[in-house]
C-alpha cells in the first residue's frame, strides 16, 4: 500500500531518538492532545520506529486528531507490522480477516460524503481527494491469517490464543486441531485466559483428544480466575449438568450471574430462566424478564422466543398478548419458523395487534416456505377463500398437499373433499376417498367424521352403513358432539338402513345437552313424529323450545305452530305469534307468512294491515307463491297499502306462472290471462 506524506513542518524536538519521540508523543496523547502526538509519532516513524507507525494507525482507527479512516489506518499498521511489531500484526490481522465496512456517525467518511451530496458536491470527486484511498478495507482472510501467525510466532499470547481458535474452526485455513491445541498451550502457559478457556473446549469436545470433563473443568475455572466471561458461561453449564465436577445448580446460577453482568447474552438467557423457575436462584419474575429483555434486545433469538412464551401465557401475572405478538415479530423477522406461525396466528385474530389477514397470510406463507406444515394448510385455506391473498385455486391444491403429505389431518380432509366436489381440481372420487381414509387413520375425529358422511353420501350398501357408523361412533366417544348428531341421523334412518329410533334418541341427546341446537331440533321432530313410535307433544315442545332459545330457525316457526294450535302446549297465540316474528326475523318464509296472516286478522297481536303486508311480501320476494297471492290481494284491495291493480296483476302472474290455482283464477276474475308452462 502506498505510504502517506509526512508532514513537512519542522519542529525543535524533531532531532530527538526515536524512543523519546515515541515517549513525547504518548504524553501528548495521554493530554488529550492527538494532533501533537500525530506529528511527533509521524517523525519517530520516519525514522523507523514500528511503535510509532503502530499509534499512528491507532489514531486513524479511532479518529483522534485525524479523521476517522480504516485505510489509512491499515497503512500504519502495516508499516509496523513489516518491522516485527506483534501487535500492530495482531491488529493488522484481525482487520484483514474480515475486512471493515462503512458506517455512519460522528467523525466518519460516509457521514461526510452525505453531507457534501446533499450541497449538490460530486461524491466521487471528493472521495478521490479526501479518502484516496477510499472509506472501507477490503477482506483478505488468508492475508489476515499470516500476520496473527506471525504475531504468534512472536510471543503475542492473544495471537496465540486467537490462531488457536482460527485453526481449530478451519477460518482462513485448513482445520488442524493438534496445531489448535499447541496455539491454545503456548497462551496458556503465558497466563492468558483466551488460551486457557480454549483448552476447556478442546478438552471438553474432544477436538483431537479424547474429551475429558475434569480437564475441561480444570482449564475453565483456570480462565474464570482470570474473569473470562465465557469461560463463566462455560463452566456455569458444567455445574448445571454434573459434567466433570459436582452438580451444583446453585454455583451454575452465581456464575450465570458475573457474566451476565458483562451482558453475555448466553448468561443472562440462561440466569433469567432460572429466575423464572426458582432454580439455582431466588425465583422473581422480574429479575428473569430484565436478563431476558436485556439479552433479546441484543438479538440473542433464544431469548426472544423466551419472552415471547413468556408474555403469551402470563407467569405471575395476566398474558400480555401485545408484548408477546411484538417478541414473537422479533423472532420472526429473524428467521424463527414457529414464531412466523405465531405471528400470522396474531394477525388472523387480531390479539395484541390490529387484525391483518394480509400480514396474516405473509407470515404463514413464510413459516410455510420453511417447511411449518400448519401454516401451509392456513396459507392454502387464505389461497382458497382469497382471503388476505390473491385467490388461487393451483396454490391452495400445492400448498394443502404439502400440509397432507406432512400429516396434517385437516388438510388430508380438505383435500379429501375438493376432490370429491371438483373444486378447483377434476372431480376423483378415487383420490377423495384415499385423503379421507388416511386423514380418519390417525384418529382425528373431525377427519373421522367427514370420511363418515363421504361414506354415507357415496352408498348405501350394509358395509358402507356399518363403516360409516364405526367412524361416528369413535368420534362421538371423544365426546365429538358433531359426530353424535350425524350417527343420531344415521340411526334414525336418515341415511337408509333400518331405524333405530331408542338409540338415535340416546345420540341425539348426547349431542342436544353438548349444545347443538340441530340436534336438539331433531329431537323435537323425533318425539312429534307418530311413524317414530316415541310420540310425546309435551317433550317434542320442550327439545323444540330449547333449540328456539338457542337460535334454531326451524324450531322457533314449529314452536309457533304448536302454541297456535295447543299442541303440546298450552295454547297460547301470543307465544305463537312471538316465536312466529323470531323464525321471520332470519328470514323463514312460511315464519314470515304466518306472522302476516296473524297480523292481519289480529290473533294473538293487535292487527296492523299495514306490517302484515311488509311480512306477506317477504315471503313473497323469496318466491313463497300463497304469499304472493296474498301480497296481489293487497294491492289489489289497498289493504295496507296504497291500491296498485297493475302490481297487483304481477304478482298473481308469478304465483300462477309456478303453478298457484287461487293466483290463476284471480287473473281470470279481472280478466287477464297468463301463460302457463307446458306440462309434459
Amino acid at each position: 500500500m502506498r505510504r502517506p506524506k509526512l508532514l513537512r513542518r519542522i519542529r525543535p524536538w524533531a532531532s530527538l531518538p526515536p524512543e523519546a519521540l515515541v515517549q513525547r508523543g504518548a504524553a501528548a496523547h495521554e493530554r488529550g492532545a492527538f494532533m501533537d502526538a500525530f506529528e511527533t509519532w509521524q517523525v519517530a516513524a520516519k525514522r523507523g520506529s514500528a511503535e510509532a507507525a503502530f499509534r499512528i494507525g491507532e489514531l486513524y482507527w479511532q479518529s483522534q486528531g485525524v479523521a476517522r479512516s480504516y485505510p489509512d489506518a491499515v497503512v500504519w499498521y502495516e508499516q509496523a507490522a513489516e518491522a516485527g511489531h506483534a501487535e500492530a500484526q495482531l491488529k493488522l490481522g484481525r482487520i484483514l480477516l474480515n475486512g471493515t465496512s462503512v458506517g455512519l456517525g460522528l467523525n466518519w467518511p460516509e457521514t461526510w460524503l452525505h453531507a457534501l451530496k446533499s450541497k449538490g458536491e460530486d461524491r466521487a470527486a471528493v472521495a478521490k481527494v479526501i479518502f484516496p484511498r477510499g472509506l472501507a478495507v477490503e477482506k483478505q482472510p488468508e492475508v489476515g491469517f499470516s500476520w496473527i501467525a506471525k504475531a504468534a510466532a512472536a510471543g503475542n499470547a492473544e495471537a496465540q490464543a486467537l490462531l488457536g481458535e482460527l485453526l481449530r474452526q478451519g477460518v482462513a485455513c485448513t482445520q488442524d486441531l493438534g496445531a489448535a491445541r499447541e496455539w491454545y498451550e503456548k497462551a496458556a502457559a503465558q497466563g492468558f485466559a483466551g488460551g486457557e478457556f480454549g483448552l476447556g473446549d478442546v478438552y471438553f469436545q474432544g477436538l483431537g483428544v479424547p474429551k475429558d470433563a475434569e480437564a475441561a473443568a480444570s482449564w475453565y475455572r483456570k480462565a474464570v480466575a482470570r474473569d473470562h466471561v465465557r469461560a463463566k458461561v462455560a463452566l456455569a453449564f458444567l455445574h448445571m449438568n454434573g459434567d466433570g465436577v459436582e452438580k451444583d445448580i446453585t454455583e451454575a446460577a452465581r456464575l450465570f450471574t458475573e457474566a451476565a453482568r458483562h451482558d453475555d447474552v448466553t448468561a443472562l438467557f440462561n440466569i433469567g430462566l432460572m429466575h423464572l423457575r426458582g432454580e439455582g436462584a431466588p425465583k422473581s419474575v422480574d429479575k428473569a424478564e430484565t436478563a431476558l429483555r436485556k439479552a433479546a434486545r441484543r438479538g440473542h433469538l433464544p431469548s426472544i422466543q423466551a419472552l415471547g412464551e413468556f408474555y403469551s401465557k402470563g407467569v405471575a401475572t395476566e398474558p400480555d398478548l401485545r408484548e408477546a405478538a411484538y417478541w414473537y415479530l422479533q423472532a420472526a423477522e429473524r428467521g424463527d419458523v414457529q414464531a412466523q406461525f405465531f405471528t400470522g396466528r396474531f394477525y388472523a385474530t387480531g390479539q395484541g395487534v390490529s387484525p391483518s389477514l394480509r400480514e396474516a397470510a405473509k407470515w404463514f406463507l413464510k413459516a410455510a416456505e420453511n417447511g411449518h406444515a400448519t401454516s401451509a394448510h392456513n396459507v392454502a385455506i387464505f389461497h382458497l377463500k382469497g382471503t388476505g391473498i390473491a385467490q388461487d385455486m393451483a396454490a391452495a391444491i400445492k400448498w394443502f398437499e404439502f400440509a397432507a403429505n406432512a400429516g396434517v389431518a385437516a388438510a388430508q380432509v380438505q383435500l379429501g373433499q375438493l376432490y370429491s366436489a371438483g373444486t378447483g381440481v377434476d372431480r376423483d372420487h378415487a383420490r377423495a376417498e384415499e385423503w379421507l381414509k388416511k386423514a380418519a387413520s390417525g384418529g382425528d375425529p373431525d377427519a373421522g367424521v367427514a370420511y363418515a358422511m363421504f361414506l354415507l353420501h357415496s352408498g348405501k350398501d350394509e358395509a358402507t352403513l356399518a363403516r360409516a357408523a364405526e367412524l361416528l361412533t369413535q368420534a362421538a366417544g371423544t365426546g365429538h358432539s358433531a359426530a353424535s348428531l350425524q350417527l343420531g341421523h344415521l340411526r334414525a334412518g336418515r341415511f337408509g338402513g333400518t331405524a333405530d329410533w331408542p338409540d338415535a334418541v340416546k345420540c341425539y341427546t348426547r349431542a342436544a345437552e353438548a349444545g347443538l341446537s340441530d340436534a336438539m331440533l331433531a329431537l323435537g321432530s323425533l318425539y312429534l313424529d307418530p311413524a317414530s313410535g316415541l310420540a310425546d307433544a309435551r317433550t317434542a315442545a320442550l327439545w323444540f323450545e330449547r333449540a328456539a332459545k338457542a337460535g334454531q330457525v326451524l324450531a322457533q316457526f314449529q314452536l309457533g305452530v304448536m302454541y297456535c294450535t295447543g299442541n303440546g302446549v298450552e295454547q297460547d297465540l301470543a307465544k305463537g305469534v312471538a316465536w312466529y316474528e323470531a323464525a321471520a326475523k332470519q328470514g323463514h318464509q312460511f315464519g314470515q307468512f304466518n306472522l302476516a296472516v296473524m297480523l292481519g286478522k289480529g290473533q294473538g297481536v293487535e292487527a296492523d294491515q299495514h306490517k302484515a303486508f311488509e311480512w306477506f311480501l317477504q315471503a313473497a320476494e323469496q318466491g313463497m307463491t300463497a304469499a304472493q297471492v296474498s301480497v296481489g290481494d293487497a294491492l289489489m284491495t289497498g289493504n295496507g297499502v296504497a291500491r296498485d291493480v297493475a302490481a297487483a296483476e304481477a304478482w298473481y302472474r308469478k304465483a300462477a306462472e309456478q303453478g298457484n290455482e287461487a293466483a290463476r283464477h284471480r287473473l281470470n276474475s279481472i280478466g287477464a290471462s297468463v301463460l302457463l308452462p307446458a306440462t309434459s
